[in-house]
C-alpha cells in the first residue's frame, strides 16, 4: 500500500506540473494528462477513502451505538452492490427522491441517532480533516464499479425530479445570466485545457457521471457529485445551494437518467 501511495503521489505531482503549463501545447499536454490518469488508475488515492468508508460502514457509532449495515440504499437493508448506480430513486419510507448522500445522512440519523446537523457538519474534506461522508460515498460508489447506471426515472416522483433537473440545467440565472447548458449543452466546448462534455447526450452524460465519486488531484481529496454540482453553481455565480438541496438531487436525477446504460468506473481520478 505504501509503495502504491508513493507512486500515486509522484504521478500526481507530474500531473499537476503538466496541467500548469497550458500555454503552447494544449493538445500534447491533454494527451499526457490522459496518460497519467490511466497510469494512476491502479494507485488512485481514492482507494484509501474506500477502505476508510468500509470501516465506517461497519463501525458502531452515534448515540444508538449502531453500524450502517442495515441501511437501505434502495436494494434492501445492507445491499450495496449496484445501489449507487441506481440512485437517485424514490424511497417510500421518506416519500422523497434521494441520492446516495441524502440517503446516507438519513441512515446516520435513523439508525445511528446522529442529528442532521451532526451528520452533515463535515460533509466535505477540509485541510487536515477528512470527511466521513466522502469516505462512505466512495465505499458505496465502488460497489457499483463495472455496473450500468440505471435511473430510468419511471416513478412519478422520479420523473418529476428529472424534469426539474432538466429545467435547472437550461435555466439562465445569476449576475452573468449563465446556465449549465451554456458549457455543457453542445459538442466541442472547452475552457483552457478543460474539455466540456455535452451532458444532454447519453455518451456525454455517461462520461461525466460514471467516474464519480472521484479523487481530485488539485484538491488532494475525494469529491462527491453533490460537491461537484454545488461547486459548478458557485463557478457560474449562481446562489450556492445548501448541501442535500432538492435542486442538486434533481440535477443528479436528470443527468443519471440521461446517462442510463453507461458502465460505472468509480472511484475516478480528476485533475
Amino acid at each position: 500500500m505504501t509503495r502504491r501511495l508513493m507512486q500515486t503521489l509522484a504521478g500526481a505531482a507530474v500531473f499537476t506540473a503538466l496541467a500548469g503549463g497550458v500555454a503552447a501545447q494544449d493538445s500534447k499536454v491533454a494527451d499526457e494528462i490522459a496518460k497519467y490518469r490511466e497510469a494512476l488508475a491502479d494507485g488512485n488515492p481514492a482507494d484509501l477513502f474506500e477502505v476508510k468508508g468500509e470501516g465506517l460502514w461497519t463501525e458502531k457509532r452515534g448515540p444508538k451505538n449502531a453500524s450502517l449495515e442495515q441501511c437501505d440504499m434502495g436494494l434492501g437493508p445492507g445491499k450495496l452492490d449496484g445501489a449507487y448506480a441506481a440512485l437517485p430513486r424514490y424511497f417510500k419510507d421518506t416519500g422523497k427522491v434521494m441520492d446516495v448522500e441524502s440517503r446516507l445522512v438519513h441512515c446516520m440519523v435513523t439508525l445511528q441517532g446522529f442529528t442532521q446537523a451532526e451528520a452533515t457538519r463535515q460533509w466535505y474534506s477540509k485541510p487536515g480533516k477528512d470527511s466521513d461522508i466522502e469516505a462512505l460515498v466512495t465505499y458505496i460508489g465502488a460497489k457499483s464499479n463495472g455496473m450500468k447506471i440505471a435511473v430510468p426515472a419511471t416513478h412519478p416522483e422520479e420523473a418529476k425530479m428529472a424534469r426539474m433537473g432538466e429545467y435547472i440545467f437550461y435555466r439562465r440565472s445569476g449576475p452573468q445570466d449563465f446556465s449549465c447548458a451554456i458549457c455543457h449543452g453542445q459538442e466541442g466546448k472547452r475552457i483552457r485545457l478543460q474539455e466540456l462534455g455535452n451532458l444532454t447526450t447519453k455518451d456525454g452524460a455517461g462520461f461525466a457521471m460514471k467516474t464519480w465519486p472521484s479523487y481530485r488531484v488539485s484538491q488532494g481529496t475525494v469529491w462527491t457529485m453533490q460537491r461537484r454540482l454545488i461547486d459548478c453553481m458557485r463557478q457560474a455565480r449562481w446562489p450556492e445551494p445548501n448541501y442535500l438541496a432538492d435542486s442538486i438531487i434533481a440535477l443528479e436525477t436528470y443527468l443519471q437518467k440521461t446517462a442510463t446504460g453507461t458502465v460505472m468506473e468509480t472511484p475516478g481520478i480528476k485533475r
